[in-house]
């Protein structure tokens, strides 16, 4: 029954397979991946509805693919090809969970992994976790002090960090982690989450607060309930897996971990790594949600209650990958190197490649140790009333932006009656009219040119007023911006302005006129 819900919704650009940022996803029925005459030939789909691509071996652009579901084939001639081309297979379910990676194949140093065996034996393994949390807490405190304006809250997570130095197992290091995710996700727990107005008759109440982390189905973030939790599930996996591959290229096991506790369904190491990098993961989450809707056609209900993402969100947030991949490398890097320099070896070993960074070629050519961070991919502009992709900058669609746009019209004119009863203002209309009246009384009409008769006006001078701006006609006479309008629509105004607005228009006494 939850398979069947995935068959509709399809992305508006859903027969597009070329690589965004690097990453190919594929989800639906059928999905294939094998190798004909050197090309990589993907195909996936759903129903009649198939998409296919062919890759060669030079200028594919490909560095991630990414296979949602398990309806399908990939050939080992197809993980030969990615391995040859140093692209990585990963295979997700929109759970949150990783079910395989596979990246480029490097050889391995065996004492690195017998160092890394023996870490919590030489007391490797805690130096190394304290450091990933005081990371994982340094970011975290940072996003909500600047992001949530939690500042109560940020000074808690302070606190909880300067406990870290005095940590002398990973359970005290495990206990400090937690007490600061408590009050840190107690910070997100009221966060609105907006759809647009279309979207929000079909949405369920606790769709729209962020929530808890911890999922009343399970008693863990696992099977979100809400958008905001599922997202951060899948967006937790591509992490995985990218730390999973990280660890892997360096020579490390992701299975044996310092800090997390070693379990068959669980590549411990990975998710050590990816500690430091969570709060990026969070604050690219609270970027989107706090700036922009979600669409309810992104996510289903199971009868259970969990929310789970369709495929055409799992593959947009599968884009964010490589940025995932640049933020866990120099982290891996320093474990390995941590492992390597305390791991009994003669002194003429040289250094543990840093294969992921290139942190020595760049400082032996003078350049920045760590390669610049890779944005996010940019998310659409969506219509804040219908869902409806706009351009950068805008609120709503131009449809939408005519009810919003009559109702500031309304309420402009509103408090423009106010203002304008006020004594300020009746002083300054009585002082107009008074100026005007004097004006008119003090006009002399035997100063009027005699060919600039009343028919003269009517059929030479104001038709040509309608091609004239208002605000010259206001610069010319000295009315106002309302009176001249009406001017402009046909309105004949005082004789005494006649001559002026004939001058305006270019009417000159015994020169035919030709309108414009």
């Amino acid at each position: 029954m939850a398979a069947a819900k995935n068959v509709y919704q399809l992305p508006q650009s859903y027969n597009s397979l070329t690589p965004r940022h690097g990453v190919v996803t594929l989800f639906g029925y059928g999905i294939q991946a094998r190798v004909d005459r050197g090309h990589l030939l993907v195909e996936d789909g759903i129903g009649s509805v198939r998409r296919h691509a062919r890759f060669p071996r030079v200028g594919h652009g490909l560095r991630r693919l990414v296979v949602i579901g398990s309806e399908g084939m990939v050939s080992l001639a197809a993980l030969r090809w990615l391995a040859d081309q140093k692209a990585a297979f990963v295979m997700l379910e929109r759970d949150g969970s990783v079910l395989a990676t596979t990246g480029p194949v490097r050889p391995s140093d065996a004492r690195l992994r017998r160092a890394q065996a023996l870490a919590s034996q030489s007391g490797t393994a805690l130096r190394i976790a304290r450091e990933l949390i005081d990371k994982k807490l340094v970011g975290q405190e940072r996003v909500v002090r600047h992001k949530l304006l939690a500042t109560e809250t940020a000074d808690t997570i302070a606190r909880y960090r300067a406990e870290l130095p005095r940590a002398d197992s990973p359970e005290s290091i495990r206990l400090i982690e937690s007490q600061a995710a408590g009050v840190y996700w107690a910070a997100w727990r009221t966060l609105p989450i907006n759809f647009p107005r279309k979207d929000e008759p079909r949405v369920p109440a606790h769709w729209c607060v962020f929530g808890t982390r911890v999922s009343p189905l399970t008693g863990s973030p696992r099977l979100a309930v809400n958008p905001p939790n599922a997202i951060l599930n899948y967006l937790y996996a591509v992490l995985e897996s990218e730390s999973r591959l990280a660890a892997a290229a360096l020579g490390l096991d992701p299975g044996i971990g310092v800090l997390h506790l070693d379990t068959p369904a669980r590549d411990s190491l990975a998710c050590d790594l990816m500690e430091a990098v969570r709060p990026q993961v969070d604050a690219f989450l609270l970027d989107w949600i706090t700036r922009e809707p979600l669409k309810r056609e992104w996510f289903f209900e199971q009868r259970n209650g969990n929310c789970r993402l369709m495929a055409s969100l799992a593959a947009k947030l599968s884009e964010t990958a490589p940025t995932w991949g640049r933020a866990v490398a120099p982290i891996a890097e320093w474990v390995a190197g941590t492992l390597w320099s305390r791991g009994r070896k003669s002194t003429c070993d040289v250094a543990l490649p840093t294969r992921l960074t290139q942190r020595r070629k760049r400082e032996s050519k003078g350049g920045p140790p760590l390669p610049s961070p890779i944005s996010p991919p940019r998310r659409e502009n969506l219509c804040r009333g219908c869902g409806k992709a706009i351009q950068v900058g805008r609120i709503n669609c131009a449809d939408c932006a005519v009810g919003g746009a009559t109702e500031r019209l309304v309420n402009a004119a509103r408090f423009g009656r106010v203002a304008a009863r006020s004594p300020e203002a009746r002083a300054k209309h009585v002082a107009s009219r008074r100026r005007h009246a004097e004006a008119c009384s003090e006009w002399d009409p035997s100063t009027q040119p005699a060919w600039l008769t009343s028919e003269v006006f009517s059929q030479q001078i104001q038709p040509l007023l309608a091609s004239i701006p208002a605000s010259a006609i206001r610069s010319r006479i000295g009315v106002s911006r309302w009176y001249a309008g009406r001017i402009r629509e046909g309105y004949r105004p005082h004789p005494r302005h006649w001559l002026a607005l004939a001058e305006l228009v270019g009417v000159v006494p015994g020169v035919p006129n030709r309108p414009n």
